[in-house]
């Protein structure tokens, strides 16, 4: 029900400033919700950040109490974050690792717009609303070999997948791969459970200088060749990808992350072409058949909004830039109060 109510939130941007009281019912654009009823959903969404690291200057690493999630999540499903229970932005984030004991799930981030940029701002003890686990899991056996190829922040979702087909028993082989080396993620852990690890950044700052396509193809080449490849990254990177794994037949999977606003399914926002018929990714994926992909479909649509998102985010940079501004002036006021 919280979902529901918080999908029909997000397609109203005018929700905040028309919401009113009355007779105990919280009134706003296309939702009606009983008051007690409202108070109590969004206190069960809350959650606790329990850590927060900076990878890089773009990437961060929180991880999160979401006792339930932890306990139920599988690899390859995600999570929707929001930021405070305003109705912000719903960002669909893909599970990076979790602690069942602890109760924790981590997440793994990049800030690439206004949404992000405010979640990076969230501090151990702040509250971000969770909902999940969602998606469909991916499905792990012994396939026998499989190389799994990561590009930037999907490296992230890539390790749980990596991690449980090394336990499933199969040979894995890990291709990390970076514009540059700063946006390397996850080095330590990959390298952990890989039998054969390989690292490439496309301006040769770390690793082999190369796109993670040139050592995926050598290794199709191999005798025998891989009996699965994962891939997971940027839409371009997957889309060449599959593009260099089609020649030799083998199946090569990959990883959605589309527009997406209740992710249940409702909306149709994430709606991406499989084979000529219409999938949504947070109900029917995230993962598909990458050779059966529509990619230049997927990343035409992933454009829609693209002046909208940039407007936001460089209005979130000023702002955040006024604030520092604001907090330095208020912090050299201070010594010469103290002089007074």
């Amino acid at each position: 029900m919280y979902r529901y109510i918080q999908g029909i939130a997000a397609k109203s941007g005018d929700y905040r400033r028309n919401k009113h009281r009355e007779n105990n019912l919280v009134y706003g654009q296309k939702s009606l919700i009983p008051v007690k009823i409202h108070a109590e959903l969004r206190m069960r969404s809350m959650h606790n950040v329990v850590s927060k690291v900076q990878l890089s200057e773009e990437v961060f690493r929180i991880e999160v109490e979401a006792p339930l999630v932890a306990r139920e999540r599988k690899p390859g499903q995600f999570v929707i974050v929001m930021c405070d229970d305003e109705y912000s932005e719903r960002i669909p984030l893909t599970i990076a690792d979790a602690d069942p004991d602890k109760g924790t799930v981590t997440l793994i981030f990049q800030t690439v717009g206004a949404s992000t940029h405010k979640l990076a701002l969230k501090n151990p003890a702040d509250k971000i609303i969770l909902l999940g686990p969602l998606g469909n899991p991916t499905h792990i056996e012994c396939y026998g070999w499989t190389v799994c190829v990561g590009g930037g922040i999907g490296s992230a979702p890539l390790y749980p997948i990596a991690k449980a087909l090394r336990q499933a028993g199969n040979r894995v082989t890990v291709i990390s791969g970076a514009r540059t080396k700063d946006l390397l993620i996850m080095q330590d852990e990959l390298r952990a459970i890989a039998d054969e690890y390989i690292v490439v950044t496309d301006d040769g700052s770390f690793g082999r200088k190369a796109l993670v396509t040139e050592p995926l193809d050598e290794l199709c080449r191999r005798a025998p060749p891989p009996d699965l490849v994962v891939a997971i990254g940027p839409p371009i990177m997957m889309k060449f990808c599959a593009e260099t794994t089609r020649p030799y037949g083998i199946k090569t999977l990959a990883s959605l992350n589309t527009i997406m606003l209740d992710g249940t399914g409702m909306c149709g926002g994430c709606r991406v072409s499989i084979g000529g018929k219409t999938k949504f990714v947070c109900v029917d994926g995230p993962e598909f058949d990458a050779h059966l992909v529509d990619w230049d479909g997927m990343m035409t649509r992933l454009g829609t909004y693209r002046d909208i998102e940039k407007e936001a985010h460089d209005r979130c940079h000023l702002e955040l830039q006024l604030e520092k501004l604001d907090a330095a002036e208020i912090s050299a006021s201070r010594p010469k109060e103290s002089a007074q």
